[in-house]
């Protein structure tokens, strides 16, 4: 991989890792934020969405996405170092894509 296509990996990265902890900062301000346990429960008894991934964000929060095969619906989330998890994005249509990575040495 060119040094050029890492630095803009690692600014994708870290543009990624802002918009998640400010968006954890307007929901937490909005009131939509619970211990984790509780937002789970609520995600899959009201919705039917169950964990489909996740990744460790700034400052240790982890991001997870919920979603339900049935129904299509998705939630992002994330969950502070002080397990409390915020809502930060939900819609319809959801869809596992299995994509491969390019072949080693191909910047595309």
């Amino acid at each position: 991989m060119g040094v050029t296509m890492i630095a803009r990996k690692r600014n994708l990265n870290l543009t990624a890792a802002l918009t998640c902890l400010l968006a954890a900062q307007a929901a937490a301000q909005s009131g939509q934020c619970a211990r984790r346990e509780t937002v789970v429960q609520r995600l899959v008894e009201a919705y039917g969405e169950t964990p489909q991934s996740m990744g460790l964000g700034a400052n240790n929060a982890v991001v997870e996405v919920f979603a339900s095969a049935t129904s299509g619906s998705w939630t992002i989330t994330v969950t502070g170092t002080d397990g409390i998890t915020c809502l930060i994005a939900a819609g319809k249509g959801f869809e596992t894509i299995a994509d491969s990575l390019p072949a080693p040495g191909n910047d595309a």
